[in-house]
């Protein structure tokens, strides 16, 4: 696990772990997982998949009712990250406000790391 304590390995802002605990409670689900692959014209992308259970690796964060899980292959690469909830004229999504990105697409969804996080 990648964590400082006292400090969570990511945060959320108040919109998003609204919208998210608004999920949990339509669905009956137990969280929200965040996660990354390999993919994208910058070589990776965000994953988030909702889940019913939570893995016993899964670094967990809680927030005003909203429940996030960060895979443990993710952890390294999203610690310090910000989660948001941005509604505009075309779409509402979530967004990510990572710091550990040194690139990413033009749509946003696709990213890339400081190499330096990279497993070898």
């Amino acid at each position: 696990m990648f964590s400082i304590p006292g400090k969570q390995a990511i945060s959320m802002t108040d919109k998003a772990a609204s919208q998210i605990a608004k999920l949990m409670a339509k669905d009956g689900h137990q969280g929200l997982r965040i996660g990354v692959k390999k993919g994208g014209c910058a070589g990776m992308e965000y994953t988030m998949e909702y889940v019913d259970a939570v893995d016993p690796l899964d670094e967990v964060v809680e927030q005003d009712g909203a429940r996030v899980m960060i895979a443990p292959m993710a952890q390294m690469f999203l610690f310090g990250t910000q989660i948001d909830y941005e509604v505009s004229l075309l779409e509402a999504g979530f967004k990510f406000k990572n710091p550990n990105v040194t690139e990413a697409c033009g749509c946003g969804e696709s990213i890339k790391f400081d190499e330096s996080l990279a497993p070898e």
